[in-house]
């Protein structure tokens, strides 16, 4: 897919802009009180230390597959028997921590994945619980997925993050994982790309897709802010200003930049 925003370039770079998301939401937790950890978020069941702890053990889980394969494999295989009891489970049994030890495991895990992604081969594959990917798509996705479980964590405490240019990585993987929503919705993609146009936190125009939004099957414009939310599901489109066209309009309401079951399959 054509591309013409200045994306971060490298795995390094990547896991630069990983470890500066996760820092952003360590200052937001750092400080909480235990009543505050134990407040319920977003996502059902799930409190703050619910969030944390899946973060944790997803980026150990990352640090294995890059380290690891077999062992991955195997947590894979077992992830596969019932994998949103799965998930749960890890996140429960993490959240039940003191928030001190359960902080701490998350800043060593972070610490570690982050460094292996700057020193593994850039061309290898990756196993995941979704398709392999390289080093750097794996950086993007913890960088998706620790923004995402921020912007939980941050509506649960009814505070207003400062958007970061940081966001194109998870824009990039939106606009890149589009079939993949098509997929696991057991919908075919449209044949042509989508045309899209988003203005970034610093006011540059990022862009993907055909040059001519004649030649799209659709297209979608708005701000990298609210793209972001509508791909990783935090927002749905219509609590957006995105503007939309074709077929993009209806892949706006199950686009999934992230693993995972679709959402009308989860609890």
């Amino acid at each position: 897919m054509s591309e013409t925003a200045s994306g971060t370039g490298t795995p390094r770079a990547t896991a630069t802009a990983f470890v500066e998301e996760c820092e952003d939401l360590d200052a937001l937790v750092a400080d909480l009180s235990a009543s505050d950890w134990a407040r319920e978020t977003p996502a059902v069941g799930w409190t703050i230390a619910h969030q944390i702890a899946h973060l944790a053990w997803t980026d150990e889980v990352a640090l294995l597959s890059a380290t690891d394969p077999e062992g991955f494999a195997d947590v894979a295989a077992e992830a596969a028997q019932d994998p949103l009891g799965y998930v749960d489970r890890q996140a429960e049994a993490r959240a039940a921590l003191p928030p001190a030890e359960l902080l701490a495991g998350w800043r060593d895990g972070r610490r570690r994945l982050a460094d292996v992604l700057d020193l593994v081969d850039p061309d290898v594959r990756l196993d995941w619980f979704g398709p392999p990917m390289k080093p750097r798509s794996m950086a993007t996705a913890r960088l998706m997925e620790t923004w995402a479980h921020g912007q939980d964590v941050a509506d649960t405490l009814d505070v207003s993050r400062t958007p970061t240019d940081r966001l194109h990585d998870i824009c990039h993987l939106g606009v890149r994982t589009r079939d993949w929503g098509y997929l696991i919705n057991g919908k075919e993609a449209p044949a042509g790309e989508f045309r899209i146009e988003l203005t970034s936190p610093s006011g540059a125009v990022w862009t993907w897709g055909p040059e001519a939004t004649d030649g799209a099957a659709g297209t979608v414009t708005g701000s990298a802010l609210d793209f972001c939310l509508v791909v990783t599901q935090r927002r749905d489109v219509a609590r957006t200003d995105l503007r939309s066209t074709g077929a993009a309009t209806e892949w706006l309401t199950f686009a999934q930049a992230f693993a995972g079951a679709p959402k009308g399959m989860r609890g």
